[in-house]
């Protein structure tokens, strides 16, 4: 068991219901479709990893290395994926958008597909 998947996991699944409230809610009258499309994007990208996380906190020996990197990935990568599209929508919904916020997106992204990867490649390592 690992406590920092568990507690990552945990936060990102209860942040998520609050920023999918938010925007539902808050939001739906600020926002133009695509840009509630966007937000909606972030929002479920940031539960499934908090859903795979706990996963992991809770069936993996997740104290190796490669769990490690696996987590790490799947934490940092979410945040910046997720985190950086909310800044990108709020703020080109204010007319003030946060152009630094658009590279940060493909890069959480990226690190979403390698903690991917490599939870794919444990799984190869297991079955040998």
């Amino acid at each position: 068991m690992n406590q920092t998947a568990l507690i990552l996991g945990a936060s990102f699944g209860a942040l998520s219901i609050v920023f999918g409230a938010f925007g539902a809610h808050a939001l739906k009258k600020t926002l133009n479709a695509t840009q509630l499309n966007s937000f909606e994007t972030g929002v479920k990208y940031q539960m499934y990893h908090a859903l795979a996380l706990l996963i992991i906190g809770l069936h993996f020996d997740s104290n190796t290395l490669f769990m490690k990197l696996i987590i790490y990935c799947f934490a940092i990568g979410t945040f910046l994926f997720s985190f950086s599209i909310y800044g990108l929508v709020i703020s080109s919904a204010k007319n003030k958008k946060i152009k630094i916020l658009g590279p940060i997106t493909p890069l959480g992204g990226l690190l979403l597909v390698i903690g991917w990867c490599l939870l794919i490649f444990h799984f190869i390592r297991m079955s040998a």
